[in-house]
């Protein structure tokens, strides 16, 4: 059991990292674009009938939100979010819940008064990036800062080795709307 869980993790790390060097760009609810930096179409990605969260980094042209997709393909829950900052990128590309700790301290940026600085944290990568509760008032090291009102919601939610995280630098607003309107989001 455990080697088919390696073998697993490994292969969702070489999708991921085969997404990361691309642009990712919503154009439906549930499909993505994976393009080259040229511009060239790679392929599309539909996750439907799967649960995923996007985010929607905090740069010109995209939302700074999250989005919480359930299986049917409804956007029930947004939020608030800062990505990394212009030295720190947030990497884009569709990547799975690889793994989630409660209490979490950075190691390559330890706050300094000893504060789990990275509570709630769902990583989505090897490299340490993460959703995680956080300021939305200031930039990351890379990771997606969720306010904290919500962030709990998100945790509870997301399952290890199934859950999407969807990141772009394009709006997801447009697809988004109608639902989170039905849900009393404003």
């Amino acid at each position: 059991m455990r080697r088919v869980y390696k073998l697993i993790t490994l292969l969702i790390t070489l999708v991921s990292i085969s997404l990361e060097a691309n642009v990712l760009e919503p154009i439906g609810k549930t499909t993505f674009r994976v393009m080259d930096r040229g511009g060239s179409i790679i392929r599309d990605v539909n996750l439907r009938g799967e649960e995923f969260v996007v985010v929607s980094v905090r740069e010109p042209g995209s939302d700074g939100r999250f989005y919480a997709v359930d299986r049917d393909g409804i956007v029930w829950w947004t939020g608030i979010i800062t990505s990394g900052a212009d030295d720190y990128k947030t990497p884009s590309g569709i990547y799975t819940v690889l793994r989630k700790q409660r209490r979490y301290m950075s190691k390559a940026y330890p706050d300094s008064d000893g504060v789990n600085n990275m509570d709630f944290a769902i990583f989505f990568t090897n490299k340490g990036h993460a959703l995680h509760m956080g300021s939305v008032n200031w930039m990351s090291h890379g990771c997606i800062h969720i306010a904290p009102k919500d962030i709990p919601v998100i945790f509870d939610w997301a399952m290890i080795g199934r859950t999407k995280v969807v990141i772009t630098r394009k709006t997801y607003m447009p697809y988004a709307k109608e639902d989170l309107i039905k849900f009393g989001f404003k």
